[in-house]
């Protein structure tokens, strides 16, 4: 399968997309570019709006209208009225700590926000951590010795907590306690054949993961085999989800970070966003409960 270009959007870093079912929209963000991009599928319509800082994921808020969000930037937790640009900060993250910011996250079942963070120093190191935010807003730190989470998404009945530290190379599957938003046991889900990206869940309980460098989407079957790839046109693909009135289209954003004038002459599309019809449809997308 491949993908089609969506939205020309050339995002220097288009990331944690995300479907928002009660709005009808796509919505992204364009860390780099200090941009949040919405998409209404039904009417084909694509627009743009500058936010206060490197926006890394976000979620729609319960019952608000579409721009009112939880976000996580780069240095903080915060709610965000896009449309406004007003910006309520809840929480710095990790102060203590320079080089790092916050990067990958989705919401779980109850609506709770899990977000990790990466350490943006030349080499590396595994001294960030991932954090729940509670409706009440409150924050606990679920586990550290991260370098760069990405791939943050649930199974279909929420049990499982799928995770990677991309300089791994891997995703592991963590146990999960919906009830208390706990986190158990990890154990190795994927070795993937390149550095694991963005990530959602099908109907199926299947994983599809964005390969960074890759060229791809990769799904992978909930007993961790790969069992197909959605191919792209442009080299770094960061995050999927689905989206659309029946959930059946595969969007996936793109980065044009650190790219050479060649590669980006040979690969004008970088930092698009794309869409695939993959035959298969995926599960609602969860607004955060506060």
């Amino acid at each position: 399968m491949e993908a089609e270009v969506a939205v020309a959007c050339a995002n220097q870093h288009g990331e944690g997309v995300v479907w928002s079912g009660e709005h009808g929209l796509v919505l992204w963000t364009d860390i780099q570019g200090e941009r949040l991009w919405r998409l209404d599928p039904a009417g084909g319509r694509a627009a743009e709006h500058p936010v206060p800082g490197r926006l890394c994921c976000f979620a729609p808020r319960r019952g608000r209208p579409w721009n009112e969000l939880v976000a996580a930037f780069a240095d903080g937790f915060a709610l965000l009225d896009v449309l406004t640009g007003k910006r309520r900060d809840i929480a710095p993250f990790e102060p203590e700590l320079p080089t790092t910011r916050l990067n990958d996250g989705r919401t779980d079942p109850l609506g709770r926000l899990i977000v990790g963070g990466m350490d943006e120093a030349a080499e590396a190191k595994g001294i960030s951590s991932v954090w729940r935010l509670d409706a009440d807003l409150g924050l606990t730190r679920l586990f550290g010795g991260v370098a760069c989470a990405n791939s943050t998404c649930f199974s279909p009945d929420g049990r499982t907590l799928y995770f990677a530290d991309s300089g791994e190379k891997t995703i592991r599957a963590y146990d999960y306690d919906v009830e208390t938003g706990s986190v158990g046991k990890a154990r190795l889900f994927a070795a993937v054949d390149g550095v694991p990206d963005g990530s959602c869940v099908d109907a199926e309980g299947c994983l599809w993961n964005a390969v960074w460098e890759g060229y791809r989407v990769d799904r992978w079957s909930p007993d961790g085999r790969l069992i197909g790839s959605v191919a792209l046109p442009v080299a770094k693909p960061t995050c999927c989800v689905f989206g659309g009135d029946d959930l059946s289209t595969l969007y996936v954003t793109t980065s044009r970070l650190g790219e050479s004038e060649e590669r980006l002459r040979r690969e004008p599309l970088a930092g698009a966003l794309f869409a695939v019809r993959p035959g298969v449809a995926g599960l609602p997308g969860v607004p955060f409960a506060g």
